[in-house]
């Protein structure tokens, strides 16, 4: 009872003379600690807030803008032109003030409003700069002069030292391609896809579209890109997210791994503690706008809006659509272990929890033998099922009493959280180690992650970790971002002790965490057990395969003077060719942050020339010269398309927001139809690393990340994430159905593999295949 007692602000009691107070001197103390530190926060947020309003000038630019104005006005030179005076008059108090109060007032002010000029100037040709792209499209190391002056003015214009959100209002919006230029690519991304009679009929739906219907829709389009901050990315999160009413486990939702090769403790609670800890020391970080923002070349920014919802998130269920909630400072986190709930406090007298408290807090947790409530232990499945019927479930059963307060302790917190009572990690002697790994943090046992949070930390019992990421509201960099921060920081800032123990004293006075009630009714547990048996029927289907690609890497690659993601992207499709005998339509990820609010295009990697690559190397008659040849014309085809698709130049989300356009009007578009419903049998993504150059992979060589990964997209198709692991590892997270005759995940692995291999063998003829 001694933690109860602590919990308790004050006490009173009624005596004849009135109430008597009895107030705890411990506990105002930590009120009065808590309420310092959330005044310091709001003043450093409001300081930051000002830094990034005014960038790229200075708050102290303001002064010197001043005090420059006021010594030409004691030089007797007007620099203002006759404004000051104009201003002087206009002063609706002028009556009780000095004419010289008046005239200083009046500088001030019109010093003000020149600087705030110079402010919008600065942002509008910084902005004018960022909208030049021609570097993108020069050869590595192959810098023009023009490239040279124009990152010189850019660099001259970026100020020292940004904060996060420094760059936002800089930043260039999305252009909206033409339609010709777009039909034109799409025709030309589909030819090795059609025999000549298909394409002959696809030609002539794509110029009857380009006649009408489509200068009508680019129009309206063309008007959102004026109004909109970007003119996809509201439309992309809603149609292609929100209004899904599939499960999102497995279909939406992805998946990150810890380190590869290291476990800093095998003390489950440990490393809960500090992944945590980390966690809140980004989180503030974070909040603040104090970490620096993501800049290619080191120089041109990239939009940093998706950070902004990564914590204190929830994708609430609808009955048409579902929402993004995002809340702002939220103290607690909520854990799931062996089907409880527990709501545990992460700040305490104004700070957060030390490691050391924390590892206390969900030791308690994991020693916790409550057995689970009725309905319980398979609650989450209903985030993990389809959308319909958790939206009726939570507006009939989770909408008053003890079930809505433990719900909104669920959404309302920081992140969620899973202990789980599995090991999992790679392990070099099981070669589906990490396929059990991958498959565990993708949907787990369909009810022990909590699918719709922003994302679900999940710490395994070896001590390994993982993270599941829903969707909608950002993409695997800005969880990456987060999590190369998190791992780096718990692996050489916060360490262990030699029995592998977060460091620190232990404050046993802590109040335990609190469990979470529920009264679920037998009629809302069929409800539960409806949803788990659809997403266990999903991912019972999901075919997994990790493949550490280690025979050679990055280093090799750009020895051979091409694109590691190139020669990635053609391996995958001469593997694909040898897995299936055909080729098909291929989405890559590219990113658009270069462009405010942007997310994401498609670069579709199957091509005429990559195709001609690929059956030169199985026509044996075809010489390694000719085989060299057509790879590095297929490589230099692959490149500039993922260059026009991170300029905006892409094709895909053009099509899209036209169709949607389209719908609105009540359009009927027989080439949009077909075009956005073509499957997609190979979708692949790369994992960027070292976002942070955190950790020195060259000093720590087993401190690597080993990326993620995400569910197939079609039924007959292929799931590809990849990730360049330092200079001589490429890992390989492959996905498929076992429902479908046609895919074999370990069979595919093993395909790219030797595709590597051989494309690898090109460039030095004396190897010979494995």
């Amino acid at each position: 009872m001694a933690e109860a007692h602590q919990a308790v602000a004050f006490q009173f009691t009624v005596t004849p003379d009135g109430i008597d107070l009895q107030l705890s001197r411990e506990v105002l103390k930590h009120i009065y600690l808590s309420g310092v530190t959330s005044w310091k926060k709001r003043a450093i947020r409001f300081k930051n807030g000002v830094l990034t309003g005014v960038y790229p000038a200075s708050p102290s630019s303001w002064l010197i803008v001043v005090i420059a104005i006021m010594s030409t006005m004691y030089a007797r030179i007007d620099p203002s032109m006759g404004m000051i005076d104009r201003i002087k008059t206009s002063l609706p108090v002028s009556e009780f003030m000095t004419v010289q109060t008046q005239t200083v007032l009046s500088a001030i002010l019109f010093a003000t409003g020149l600087w705030l000029s110079f402010i919008f100037l600065l942002r509008y040709i910084l902005k004018a700069l960022l909208s030049y792209h021609g570097w993108i499209f020069e050869s590595h190391g192959k810098m023009s002069f023009s490239t040279k002056v124009w990152l010189s003015f850019v660099k001259l214009l970026s100020g020292r030292r940004p904060l996060l959100y420094s760059f936002q209002a800089s930043l260039p919006h999305l252009p909206v391609p033409s339609i010709d230029d777009t039909i034109n690519r799409y025709l030309e991304s589909v030819r090795p896809l059609l025999d000549d009679e298909q394409y002959k009929q696809m030609e002539i739906v794509a110029n009857d579209f380009k006649k009408d219907p489509a200068p009508k829709l680019q129009k309206h389009l063309k008007l959102k890109s004026w109004w909109a901050t970007n003119y996809v990315s509201d439309w992309w999160e809603e149609y292609i997210y929100l209004r899904g009413r599939d499960p999102i486990m497995v279909n939406s939702n992805f998946y990150t791994m810890d380190l590869l090769y290291v476990i800093p403790t095998h003390r489950q609670a440990s490393r809960a503690a500090n992944i945590v800890h980390a966690m809140l020391q980004y989180r503030r970080k974070l909040e603040r706008g104090e970490l620096t923002p993501l800049r290619a070349l080191g120089i041109v920014p990239m939009c940093s809006f998706q950070y902004e919802r990564m914590f204190n998130t929830t994708r609430i269920p609808g009955i048409e659509t579902d929402f993004v909630q995002h809340l702002k400072d939220r103290k607690h986190l909520v854990v799931y272990h062996r089907g409880r709930f527990f709501k545990v406090w992460l700040y305490y007298g104004g700070r957060h929890l030390w490691p050391s408290e924390l590892e206390l807090q969900f030791q308690r947790i994991l020693d916790d033998k409550s057995e689970p409530q009725p309905g319980e232990i398979k609650l989450p499945s209903l985030t993990a099922g389809n959308r319909v019927p958790w939206a009726r479930a939570r507006l009939k059963y989770f909408n008053e009493g003890v079930n809505r307060a433990s719900l909104e302790a669920i959404e309302t917190a920081a992140f969620f959280m899973t202990l789980d009572d599995e090991a999992h990690g790679y392990d070099p002697e099981n070669i589906r180690s990490l396929d059990l790994y991958a498959k565990s943090l993708l949907h787990g046992k369909c009810y022990d992650r909590w699918f719709d949070k922003s994302f679900t930390l999940i710490v395994y019992k070896n001590g390994k970790t993982g993270i599941n990421t829903e969707h909608s509201w950002a993409d695997s960099p800005i969880i990456g971002h987060m999590w190369e921060y998190v791992l780096a920081t718990d692996c050489f800032h916060l360490g262990y002790t030699a029995e592998g123990h977060c460091k620190g004293d232990i404050n046993k006075s802590l109040a335990p965490p609190t469990r979470l009630q529920w009264d679920i009714p037998k009629a809302c547990q069929e409800i539960i057990e409806g949803s788990y048996m659809i997403a266990k029927g999903i991912a019972d289907d999901v075919d997994f395969h990790d493949c550490l690609f280690n025979e050679f890497g990055k280093g090799l690659i750009k020895k051979c003077r091409t694109s590691p993601d190139a020669f990635i992207q053609l391996a995958l499709q001469l593997a694909h060719y040898r897995d299936k005998g055909e080729f098909c339509l291929t989405y890559e990820s590219s990113m658009t942050r270069m462009f405010r609010e942007g997310r994401t295009e498609t670069v579709r990697s199957c091509t005429c020339e990559s195709t001609a690559f690929v059956k030169a190397m199985e026509d044996e008659s075809t010489t390694n010269e000719q085989r060299l040849a057509l790879f590095k014309k297929a490589a230099d085809k692959h490149q500039n398309m993922y260059r026009l698709a991170m300029t905006g130049a892409g094709i895909d989300r053009h099509l899209f927001c036209l169709y949607i356009v389209s719908k609105v009007m009540g359009i009927d578009s027989p080439f949009l139809k077909q075009v956005l419903s073509e499957p997609w049998r190979l979708s692949t993504s790369q994992t960027p690393q070292q976002q942070l150059n955190l950790i020195d992979t060259q000093k720590f060589p087993k401190y690597v990340g080993a990326g993620g990964g995400f569910g197939p997209v079609a039924d007959d198709g292929y799931g590809v994430s990849y990730i360049i692991v330092g200079e001589n590892l490429i890992t390989f997270h492959i996905s498929s159905k076992f429902s479908s005759p046609e895919t074999d995940s370990f069979r595919f692995g093993q395909n790219i593999r030797q595709a590597m291999l051989d494309i690898r063998a090109l460039f030095n003829p004396k190897e010979k295949k494995m």
